[in-house]
């Protein structure tokens, strides 16, 4: 079966699909924020086969959701740092933690405070809002 591609789809979800969908690229950017930086970190942490891995690497390169950068300790090696564009996905992975429930190996934390941090819907007033409350339109629709 041949796989469509979503790259020039109008709906930004079908776009970033295309970029993050599978889920070694989501568990990669999910390794990233919780400090892994270079290639054998991401292969030891994940299980994946090196060649899925440089695949994926590469692509999550190609489309800006990370770069590579000089490693921090100054050797020749290269470690892959997330882009303005990857920090953005934050809100993505955290939700999918929240969804998968109790038992997760990974919080989402308050930098200052450590203590734990929900995400959820808010009204633009500021009420919070249960996903009942909410629904998704089409953006002529708004």
């Amino acid at each position: 079966m041949k796989r469509t591609s979503f790259t020039d789809d109008a709906c930004p979800v079908a776009r970033s699909v295309e970029a993050v969908g599978d889920w070694w690229s989501l568990l990669i950017v999910r390794d990233a924020f919780i400090g892994k930086k270079r290639f054998g970190e991401f292969q030891t942490s994940l299980g994946v086969a090196k060649n899925i891995l440089t695949v994926r690497l590469k692509k999550l390169v190609d489309d800006g959701v990370l770069e590579q950068v000089p490693a921090s300790d100054g050797s020749a090696f290269k470690e892959y740092a997330l882009t303005e564009k990857g920090r953005g996905l934050l809100p993505v992975i955290a939700a999918l933690g929240q969804w998968g429930g109790a038992g997760s190996e990974f919080r989402l934390v308050d930098r200052k405070k450590g203590k734990a941090v929900r995400l959820e819907f808010r009204s633009a007033d500021g009420h919070r809002l249960a996903p009942d409350d909410v629904k998704l339109v089409h953006g002529a629709a708004v």
